[in-house]
């Protein structure tokens, strides 16, 4: 079922495949986390990616929640701008030799990352509302919070020092 296919009728059927839609992001990203920790070479960015990995393994297991909540089987659905953006971050910290660059690059890999779950997370509050499932969209909310705190993190690590050290 793709996003704009005559799958999807009703605000219901959106909500359920942008559910599954994230539920296959995260996922991914619990496989692609500990990669980019691993190319790392900034403690404190290694750390921040060991760390996301194990919200994101929680954030997997409040998808399967709301998924229970909402009275449907947990399913993921392929995403293929996650596929995208995790495909792009393996090819350029291929291409990248300089170390502090990397830093850089895999920031950047992150953050692209984080916009796409903040813009997902985001519809599903507000879709979770609208067919009068706070619970759900409380759920969610843990979820959303969590993913700007990440970017926040990211964008004062990236300007404090990784970008600095790069341009050097």
């Amino acid at each position: 079922m793709g996003l704009f296919t005559k799958d999807i009728k009703t605000m219901n059927d959106l909500f359920v495949h942008q559910l599954q839609d994230i539920y296959y992001a995260e996922q991914q990203l619990t496989k692609a986390l500990p990669k980019m920790a691993s190319k790392a070479t900034d403690p404190q960015l290694k750390q921040g990616f060991l760390t996301h990995l194990e919200e994101t393994k929680q954030h997997v297991a409040r998808l399967e929640e709301v998924f229970k909540m909402h009275g449907v089987p947990v399913k993921a659905v392929d995403c293929p701008a996650i596929d995208g953006i995790i495909e792009e971050a393996d090819e350029t910290a291929g291409e990248v030799a300089d170390k502090a660059v990397l830093d850089a690059a895999l920031i950047n890999a992150a953050q692209a990352a984080e916009h796409y779950e903040i813009v997902r997370y985001g519809s599903l509050i507000a879709w979770a509302k609208q067919l009068g499932r706070n619970d759900c969209a409380s759920v969610l909310a843990k979820t959303l919070e969590e993913e700007k705190a990440t970017d926040q993190k990211l964008t004062t690590l990236a300007e404090s020092k990784v970008n600095l050290r790069a341009a050097s």
